[in-house]
């Protein structure tokens, strides 16, 4: 995109913006966090694309503007890692919330699809998992150990080879936006129905409490990030499909970006659902307390991660540019 073009787009976003951090507007907060947010991002593109231009001299006057006054009793963070995912990474991610609610809810009917299919087909798990797993876990679930499978090879080599492939399936989920949201939209269904279907051979067995306790055990983290990942695609994907106000190919490269700091978020977590898995799912006979502490801590931590917290630094946000607003 040309400069001039660039500015026509975006000038009356930053005037009014301007307006609010110098003058004190009455604006809404959460539209000024937003505002900032956006700032920030038109800010990243023009030292991409328009260096040492009066563009990008005025964006980021106007950034470390507003930068000074809600942040100017905080030290900048030494870190730069931790505070990408303590502080950057959730308060970006608060605007893409809807996209991860579709992401979800495509996971989900994946999943009664694949679970509807297993109890009408006894073929279909066959077809889903394959023959020599279904074989493996029956022969397990006659032996009286259902989750026996994860018990296999060592701690240390199971943890990095499921670490390793979790990661490989959320940058795939992540990748297969690049066709589109419906080449990531393909990805969630397909784990969605395989999900489906697993759950459901073991409820068919009678076994279904029993390799339940052990599976969510690494399950929760795991399948939650997928779906994070599944929403980086979507974010990639939708960016191709609807890019409003941006040409087609300045649309993409934006999504592409906020898409891979999405995939990037999920890193951590998919080494703790590895962890779990290798180290610690293995023992089907821990107490039924014990395994539901940490479904239950798994969850917790993925719902504040990537829900509750977002809000709350969105709204503290908010608050900091509302204050800002009044002070000379």
């Amino acid at each position: 995109m040309r400069e001039a073009a660039f500015v026509k787009q975006n000038k009356e976003k930053w005037i009014a913006f301007e307006k609010a951090i110098n003058l004190g507007s009455k604006t809404d907060p959460d539209e000024l966090a937003d505002g900032y947010i956006q700032l920030t991002n038109d800010l990243a593109y023009a030292q991409t694309y328009y260096a040492e231009s009066k563009t990008l001299l005025y964006l980021n006057a106007l950034a470390s503007q507003a930068h000074q006054k809600i942040y100017k009793n905080k030290k900048e963070s030494r870190n730069r890692i931790l505070d990408f995912w303590g502080h950057e990474f959730p308060l970006f991610f608060r605007q893409y919330h809807k996209t991860l609610g579709i992401s979800f809810l495509i996971f989900i009917v994946a999943v009664a699809i694949g679970s509807i299919s297993a109890l009408n087909d006894s073929t279909f798990v066959r077809l889903i998992l394959g023959d020599a797993y279904v074989n493996e876990t029956l022969n397990n679930i006659a032996n009286g150990d259902p989750t026996a499978i994860y018990k296999s090879g060592s701690e240390i080599g199971s943890f990095l080879g499921i670490t390793i492939n979790n990661i490989r399936v959320a940058f795939l989920a992540f990748a297969f936006g690049v066709i589109t949201s419906i080449g990531t939209a393909y990805i969630l269904f397909s784990n969605g129905v395989m999900l489906g279907a697993f759950i459901t051979f073991f409820y068919t067995q009678g076994v279904f409490f029993e390799a339940n306790k052990q599976i969510w055990l690494h399950g929760t983290i795991e399948i939650s990030v997928i779906i994070v990942a599944g929403c980086a695609g979507l974010i990639m994907g939708n960016s191709i499909l609807f890019p409003k106000t941006y040409s087609r190919r300045v649309s993409f490269m934006k999504g592409a970006k906020d898409g891979l700091k999405v995939v990037v978020s999920t890193l951590p977590f998919f080494i703790i659902a590895g962890f779990i898995e290798g180290f610690i799912t293995r023992y089907s006979n821990m107490p039924n307390w014990l395994a539901f502490t940490i479904i239950w801590s798994s969850l917790t931590l993925i719902v504040f991660y990537y829900l509750i917290y977002p809000i709350l630094l969105h709204k503290i946000h908010a608050e900091k540019i509302h204050r800002a607003q009044d002070q000379p």
